[in-house]
């Protein structure tokens, strides 16, 4: 596969941006490997500036539900051009949306837009600071909620410990009033909550999307709630891959939780920058201008973002039998790898859940960060650059999660199937 357009714009770009790109992951270093150019996108297709077509999992990272330039989603926001790009003004858009979001989602009442996932989890923590006059957050390993200085925080040796800066610019002094817990491991928000009295909120991917997909255990879900509920600690579901992708109400209707803040993003901007946080009434009436708690921006709510984002859920809305399908076509996807694992004697483990998964190349299941973060991640770069020059495009990273859009059919079903066919066959001999 030719990619020589992209090797010139990847050098170029490098001495203009740092690393060459505007977010880390893209640069392809966990896989050693320099990153193509996308010229245009089409349903469930990337085409580079080489004119090589790619099957794509990645799906802009989760921002895409229907498939690229859908047709209905192309039009609607071409009306939306037409009547401005950015107001910095009140408009119906807004209303449309906040409706459509509290209508999915019973736990909120009160719905605050903002421009991205990240301001939605960092306005999320403060609100959550102001209405309880408390510091500390917990969150577990391996959750990613975006840039966000109190967040960028490791667990260190122990189980649950203070966290220390996992990013560099974080100081100490606030990466401490973070507490971290492991996922599927109650015991260690229960250490957390005993010896700490100074927690404001608890912050959790229902379901985790940035250490893979993984799902939560029995009851997890819930007796963290439970706890949060007995300890006075705020909920935080952090939906932004999750929200609309699962089900149209997200992860908490599956688990049937009912957390008292919600962030949203990705899906709801129909593929533009977008965010949203939302809970209860009493709690949100501490944002600015009716509380003290402070949240603004120039772009919050653009007409746009706002015009794609509403298409979008009212597509699903008025759809949601795609959820059942999308279901069934990443089971029988499943289904096939494994047996194509097993063939080859490839350890390979799959979490899966509707509109996204995540092969593990494991010995045994992958429930938490532990076993996610000994997988053969040498494995994963094989796989990544072998299914690349096949037309399939995975995540430059084995702790991501592949994303399905409506687009996958049976034909591309099919084309990943075979692809992981020829792909597990000449790696059989290398693990």
């Amino acid at each position: 596969m030719n990619r020589d357009k992209s090797e010139a714009l990847f050098k170029k770009a490098i001495n203009l941006i740092p690393a060459g790109v505007n977010s880390p992951v893209r640069a392809f270093r966990s896989v050693n490997e320099n990153p193509f150019y996308v010229k245009r996108a089409k349903g469930a297709y990337l085409y580079d500036v080489d004119e090589n077509e790619y099957l794509d999992y990645v799906s802009s990272w989760g921002a895409i539900i229907l498939g690229h330039a859908d047709e209905g989603l192309v039009n609607a926001i071409k009306t939306a051009v037409e009547d401005g790009t950015s107001y910095g003004a009140c408009h119906p858009g807004e209303i449309d949306i906040a409706e459509l979001i509290i209508e999915a989602f019973p736990s909120i009442e009160l719905l605050r837009l903002t421009s991205s996932g990240t301001e939605a989890t960092m306005s999320a923590i403060r609100l959550a600071r102001g209405f309880t006059k408390k510091q500390g957050v917990i969150k577990f390993r391996g959750c990613y909620h975006g840039h966000v200085d109190s967040l960028l925080v490791k667990a260190g040796s122990g189980l649950a410990t203070f966290g220390t800066p996992d990013s560099g610019g974080v100081p100490e002094d606030l990466a401490k009033h973070t507490y971290v817990a492991e996922f599927n491991h109650i015991e260690t928000v229960k250490r957390i909550i005993r010896e700490h009295k100074d927690i404001a909120c608890l912050i959790m991917e229902p379901i985790m999307g940035n250490m893979g997909v993984i799902l939560p255990e029995g009851d997890f879900l819930k007796d963290v709630q439970e706890m949060c509920q007995q300890s006075g600690i705020l909920l935080i579901c952090d939906e932004v891959i999750t929200g609309f992708r699962v089900t149209y109400g997200g992860a908490q209707h599956i688990y049937n939780i009912d957390p008292d803040i919600t962030c949203l993003g990705k899906i709801i901007g129909g593929g533009f920058a977008i965010g949203a946080f939302g809970g209860k009434r009493r709690i949100m009436e501490s944002v600015a201008p009716l509380g003290d708690t402070y949240q603004a921006g120039t772009l919050s709510g653009n007409p746009v973002a706002v015009r794609a984002g509403v298409y979008t859920l009212r597509y699903l809305r008025d759809h949601k039998e795609l959820y059942d399908l999308m279901t069934q076509r990443i089971e029988l996807m499943r289904d096939y790898i494994l047996k194509i694992a097993k063939k080859y004697d490839i350890p390979y483990y799959i979490n899966a859940t509707t509109g996204m998964f995540t092969g593990f190349f494991s010995t045994g299941s992958v429930n938490d960060y532990e076993a996610a973060a000994t997988c053969n991640r040498k494995a994963y770069e094989r796989f990544f650059k072998q299914m690349l020059s096949e037309g399939i495009f995975f995540a430059p990273s084995q702790f991501e999660a592949s994303i399905v859009t409506l687009c996958h059919k049976e034909r591309e079903i099919s084309k990943t199937v075979d692809s992981y066919e020829k792909v597990f066959r000449a790696m059989a001999s290398q693990l």
